[in-house]
């Protein structure tokens, strides 16, 4: 039982290091073990994770409560998936500078969608977050959000970023990385944290914890089965 909030990150700092920084998909990045079609594969694949993640923080709003204190850190959250208003500075947009880096001649449709369907490793995790939020508690859900997705995201956003140097994947564009490991995802945790440090009794404690580390393991499933995909590319 946890008795007080940094209990609990540390426990999923202990998941994320297990699960995410030390799994298969990001030790085999930082390796260089990945050939060119496979970071491609992943690219497209993380597109529509990148792309499907403002529904995630729409349906974590319906679960918040009525109050500005609660949805206003997620709806600016969701504010900066959109850019902020600024033309070109939209999520999708900062990613596709990435993916076309990549993957120059990706085929997309007329929205800039990829034609190559999204994988069920990618369908599986936003289903399990968008799920979640139909049954959850306005503290299920923000636990869900900050500890278990935007507590370790800049990290492991971060982490991907330094994969990506590694000389066998040439020079990509990492802006849309960068800009989330070094300011996005730390101040979109600090808004949830707000929240979540108000609630100290040990059995909210623990229902945060188990929500962030169902949510996290949910999230480390899609990398470690995007890893098997990509190894079956040549």
């Amino acid at each position: 039982m946890f008795s007080q909030y940094s209990d609990v990150e540390a426990a999923i700092n202990r998941v994320v290091e297990e699960e995410f920084l030390n799994g298969v998909f990001l030790s085999t990045l930082r390796d260089g073990g990945y050939t060119i079609p496979q970071i491609q594969y992943f690219a497209v694949q993380y597109s529509y994770y990148s792309r499907h993640f403002p529904r995630v923080l729409g349906a974590a709003i319906s679960a918040m409560e009525p109050l500005d204190t609660w949805w206003v850190p997620l709806a600016d959250n969701l504010w900066d998936e959109a850019g902020r208003g600024e033309e070109g500075k939209s999520h999708e947009q900062l990613y596709k500078s990435f993916l076309l880096s990549v993957y120059p001649d990706v085929q997309l449709d007329h929205r800039g969608i990829p034609t190559q369907p999204m994988s069920i490793a990618v369908r599986n995790a936003i289903d399990t977050f968008i799920k979640f939020f139909r049954e959850a508690t306005p503290l299920e859900a923000m636990a869900a959000v900050g500890l278990g997705s935007e507590m370790f995201a800049g990290t492991v956003m971060g982490d991907i970023a330094n994969g990506l140097r590694h000389p066998n994947y040439g020079a990509p564009n990492l802006l849309f990385w960068d800009v989330h490991a070094d300011e996005h995802e730390p101040r979109h945790y600090q808004l949830c944290k707000d929240i979540l440090v108000q609630f100290k009794a040990p059995k909210e404690l623990d229902v945060m914890f188990q929500v962030g580390l169902k949510i996290a393991k949910s999230e480390a499933l899609m990398y470690a089965q995007l890893h098997e995909e990509m190894i079956q590319r040549a």
